[in-house]
């Protein structure tokens, strides 16, 4: 029994002492955090910046099964080269054309254009082109709108169509 106290005494002594403020893991040099905040900073301060012409497009009123498309320009406002990985819509509907992997350095230009098929979208329609490059936030976005003017007959299927759903769920 005195072994088995003995034991334990042993056993917490040395997880206390092994768990005591001076350990490596806890101790953080105040230096490194600051030269860590200020190589951040810098290192923002170096990264391109998208600057564009328009950021939002409204198409206005347009028939439906109308394709349209717009052209957004930017420049590179920052001190490093460009470079847009991605590009994607909101939609099938809306197709985004861009510059992939191609770097645009400094005060370089280049254009996005921006498709949308308005076939079975009637209606408002307000869509988005989200943008991966590497700038600061890593995501740019643009928006386009339109007031899709319906089809008459596609419209009827449409009526028709809500009207089959309504009965059959009564």
């Amino acid at each position: 029994m005195k072994k088995l106290f003995g034991l334990a005494f042993l056993a917490s002594a040395l997880v206390v002492t092994a768990c005591g403020d001076n350990s490596a893991a806890k101790k953080v040099d105040a230096n490194n955090v600051q030269t860590s905040a200020a190589d951040a900073a810098a290192a923002a301060s170096e990264a391109p910046i998208m600057s564009f012409d328009k950021v939002m497009h409204d198409f206005g009123s347009i028939a439906e099964g109308e394709r349209v498309q717009t052209v957004f320009s930017f420049t590179n406002t920052g001190k490093s080269d460009l470079v847009i990985v991605d590009a994607r819509g909101s939609c099938g509907c809306t197709v985004p054309s861009y510059p992939k992997n191609t770097p645009i350095p400094p005060g370089g230009t280049g254009e996005i254009t921006v498709s949308f098929d308005s076939n079975n979208k009637p209606n408002m329609q307000q869509k988005s082109v989200t943008i991966s490059a590497n700038t600061e936030s890593g995501r740019e976005m643009l928006r386009i709108k339109a007031m899709v003017s319906p089809d008459p007959v596609k419209q009827a299927q449409r009526n028709e169509q809500a009207r089959a759903r309504q009965q059959a769920n009564n």
